[in-house]
């Protein structure tokens, strides 16, 4: 008995390959989950690689959608498709057919145009994801991709002040310190440019502690919140930050914005460029 074939589906564009596969997945929801394998093929800018594309997809036996702007490679693809026939869906054809014939003007046949011009949304939403996923030293392997990396205790800001860089579009990671523990490897890899070490003063910090103690109907005597014990960490915390070069601010009173203003101004001041508009990493 033959092993069932997996329904595969190629997305293939000349440029970032979001709008071919929003459309797709917006479609797919209608029919029971049938475990489809989407194959993504982005930045397809010559004809061979799409002679090449349609020659896999072929032996796969995918159904093929695309979005292809290109004039030379709507035809390449369409002229491949039927020889090797393989069945293939324009997605952006007729919609442009449909404009022009209103417009009366040509389109400018432009690849990624769109993604170009909501390019600051897909940033944040890019940089908000990464900083869920490397809150609190989560991930810490993937700490090289990050824009920066706060570091200190607990209850020092340190994932308020992520998440409010991540809504400006800049890839933040956070990693706690310990008092009786080196930091992590992967931290220490880290250009100490990038790292900015956040602290308070003990008194500030011990009133947040016991209000986060208090919020879980957790005794507010306990470890956590003694002084002497506050001030332990406090002292070791900067004694690292000292050991390694990260600079450090202080967050005692100030609000998450204004952390925020001078983490940016701390790169700035290096500088060290932040967010995609800084080059640290390319489009998708």
């Amino acid at each position: 008995m033959s092993r069932q074939r997996t329904p595969t589906v190629y997305l293939v564009s000349d440029g970032t390959c979001r709008t071919c596969l929003q459309v797709v997945r917006a479609a797919l929801v209608q029919f029971e989950p049938s475990g489809v394998r989407l194959v993504q093929k982005g930045n397809v800018d010559t004809v061979e690689t799409v002679c090449r594309l349609i020659q896999s997809a072929a032996k796969s036996r995918a159904l093929v959608f695309y979005t292809l702007v290109s004039k030379e490679l709507r035809a390449a693809i369409q002229e491949a498709a039927r020889h090797h026939m393989v069945p293939v869906v324009d997605l952006l054809g007729p919609v442009l057919v449909a404009l022009y014939d209103l417009l009366k003007s040509a389109p400018l046949a432009k690849p990624g145009i769109l993604y170009e011009s909501d390019k600051a949304h897909y940033d944040r939403i890019d940089a908000v994801e990464y900083t869920l996923a490397h809150d609190d030293g989560c991930r810490l392997s993937e700490l090289k991709d990050a824009d920066v990396v706060l570091v200190g205790v607990s209850r020092c800001s340190k994932s308020t002040t992520c998440f409010y860089l991540g809504y400006l579009g800049i890839r933040a990671a956070n990693v706690p310190l310990f008092a009786d523990a080196e930091p992590p490897l992967e931290l220490l890899k880290i250009d100490p440019r990038r790292v900015i070490g956040l602290t308070a003063n003990p008194y500030r910090l011990r009133s947040v502690r016991q209000a986060r103690m208090r919020s879980w109907g957790a005794n507010v005597d306990e470890r956590y919140t003694h002084p002497a014990q506050i001030s332990h960490e406090l002292r070791a915390a900067r004694a690292q930050m000292t050991k390694y070069g990260w600079r450090c601010i202080d967050v005692s009173y100030k609000a998450i914005e204004e952390i925020a203003r001078e983490v940016l101004q701390l790169l700035r001041d290096s500088g060290l460029s932040v967010g995609a508009a800084g080059g640290r990493r390319p489009e998708t």
